[in-house]
């Protein structure tokens, strides 16, 4: 991170502060810069990409009193909130697992309860097979991809989590996670982790599916519990980790 700016030399930065930056972000700069911060061409807010502002200091100033002339106007903050802006923004780049909010105990509590994600997915050899494991997922995506892959499944689907849909020359349909595919048969993991093997000569329609099988978490989770999750996630890295 840049030198600090001002209000951030008063005192440390802490775990609030970026709560508070997210909070501000999200209810205000959204508007313009889009939930990832990505919406205005050049600009990737939460990636590190600051058009003309280097410094935390700098990009604190231009929350402050906005670009004249390429339309962004100046912001109702006091330094102070600026730079919780700035230190979510920044903390986004690496995603330190401390500053992510919502409580990760809770968050495996709901992931293997009430949210009933260990259904389908693995960790560290514990959980269902019909969706990709997660024992790593920490180290592979961010907080926000984490969010987004939670409330809105099918925004972006990684082309191997695809899901494969196989139709037989009866009408029968079965779709779930392909295991192999070659000249001869179709293997899948149905919808019941039953392992199921086609002959291809007996179908008449194979191909991906591009609609995402996973339900949204708002289906089962509210906005604490969604965060809470997320917060779990990001600490799976492939080690076991103790929950404190």
């Amino acid at each position: 991170m840049g030198p600090a700016s001002p209000a951030r030399a008063q005192h440390e930065l802490t775990p609030a502060d970026v709560q508070e930056g997210r909070q501000l972000f999200r209810s205000t700069c959204t508007q313009c810069h889009g939930a990832d911060g990505d919406a205005i061409l050049g600009i990737d807010l939460t990636h590190g990409q600051f058009r003309g502002s280097t410094t935390d200091a700098d990009v604190v100033r231009v929350i402050r009193t906005g670009l004249p002339g390429i339309g962004m106007p100046p912001g109702a903050f006091t330094e102070s909130q600026a730079a919780n802006i700035v230190a979510y923004l920044r903390s986004l780049v690496s995603t330190p697992t401390s500053f992510v909010p919502g409580d990760p105990r809770r968050g495996q509590v709901l992931f293997e309860g009430k949210g009933a994600c260990a259904s389908c997915h693995r960790v560290a050899g514990t959980g269902g097979r019909l969706g990709p494991d997660l024992t790593e997922i920490g180290q592979l995506r961010t907080a926000p991809d984490l969010e987004r892959s939670l409330v809105d499944p099918g925004a972006e689907v990684i082309p191997t989590n695809r899901h494969f849909r196989v139709v037989g020359r009866d009408g029968t349909t079965t779709t779930g996670r392909l295991l192999n595919y070659d000249s001869f048969t179709v293997q899948l993991l149905d919808g019941q982790q039953r392992l199921r093997s086609f002959d291809r000569t007996a179908l008449k329609e194979a191909a991906f599916v591009d609609k995402s099988p996973m339900p949204s978490a708002r289906d089962k989770l509210d906005a604490g519990e969604i965060a809470d999750v997320v917060r779990y996630l990001v600490t799976l890295k492939g080690v076991t980790v103790t929950m404190p």
